[in-house]
């Protein structure tokens, strides 16, 4: 259990390594195409990036007709309602960039580290004390990070990102929920292909797609693609499977952490001491969240 306890852990903290770095191409992204259109093309590529993935996978499996039938009708549901949340948080996040500040947009949209407690108490999932200190800890080290003094005022971009944190609340809540009835990388292919089809249609609505545009932005829309999308989202199902959705969203936030730091150690862009102050609150929040629970006689 402790294996698997562990091997969950650095999934998701891998699946936040890469969100972290992934965010800067997003931003590039917008230079080139409008975000309706990058959110399709990054959620189809992820979604094509899968599905050889599922067939070698396949291969190892040997499961009965029966089995098989039952699977795919949660595989279908699990896909349709995920694809539909994270088609909302995405479009939400992308659109967003657009008017909101690099720092403000890390930490408004990570505050679902506080709303994921509060779901979960409806879903019948207990946070006790130690969880409720470290999401504490979690938000104060975020602020420090992501924060300036006094920069607070809520403009249309934060908004949206409030909405964003929320729905990847919920995210996190369906994502738990179906871990334990599907496969994991059937239902991330199925949940981008979702999102694929539904910013496709919002594309041609709300945008003018050129094709030369879209091969312009072909750098950051395949390394999202590919790995923000493809990779780290199934790390993130597959990491998720039996770990307490507080903790995972606690690991998952250190996508601002890791941002700040890439930023650092890639771009030579130095850290303030309150940044620094910021990354090492969020680290102990994370390490105190992950510390057994003493048992009662």
């Amino acid at each position: 259990m402790n294996k698997l306890k562990i091997r969950n852990s650095l999934l998701l903290f891998a699946a936040a390594l890469i969100w972290g770095t992934a965010f800067v191409a997003q931003s590039v992204g917008l230079d080139y195409i409008e975000p309706f259109t990058f959110s399709t093309f990054r959620s189809l590529i992820g979604s094509a990036f899968l599905i050889p993935c599922i067939f070698i996978l396949g291969m190892r499996k040997k499961e009965k007709a029966d089995e098989a039938a039952e699977d795919k009708k949660e595989l279908l549901k699990g896909g349709i309602v995920c694809g539909i949340v994270i088609c909302t948080a995405a479009n939400l996040q992308q659109v967003a960039m657009l008017y909101a500040s690099v720092g403000k947009s890390g930490f408004l949209t990570a505050l679902y580290i506080v709303i994921v407690p509060v779901i979960s108490i409806f879903f019948g999932k207990k946070t006790g004390v130690k969880l409720c200190i470290a999401v504490v800890c979690a938000t104060i080290g975020l602020y420090l990070l992501c924060m300036q003094p006094g920069d607070f005022s809520l403009q249309f971009g934060d908004i949206l990102l409030l909405l964003c944190a929320v729905t990847f609340s919920i995210h996190i809540m369906v994502i738990d929920y179906f871990t334990q009835r599907v496969d994991g990388v059937k239902l991330s292919c199925l949940q981008f292909f979702v999102c694929g089809i539904i910013s496709a249609v919002l594309m041609f609505l709300f945008e003018t797609p050129s094709f030369s545009a879209i091969c312009n932005a072909w750098a950051p829309l395949l390394y999202v693609g590919v790995l923000s999308s493809g990779v780290a989202y199934t790390f993130q199902i597959v990491g998720q499977k039996g770990t307490n959705p507080v903790i995972a969203s606690l690991i998952m936030s250190l996508e601002s952490v890791i941002s700040a730091v890439a930023g650092w150690l890639i771009l030579g862009q130095v850290l303030s001491k309150r940044e620094i102050l910021g990354c090492a609150v969020m680290f102990a929040a994370i390490i105190l969240a992950q510390l057994p629970e003493k048992k009662r006689n």
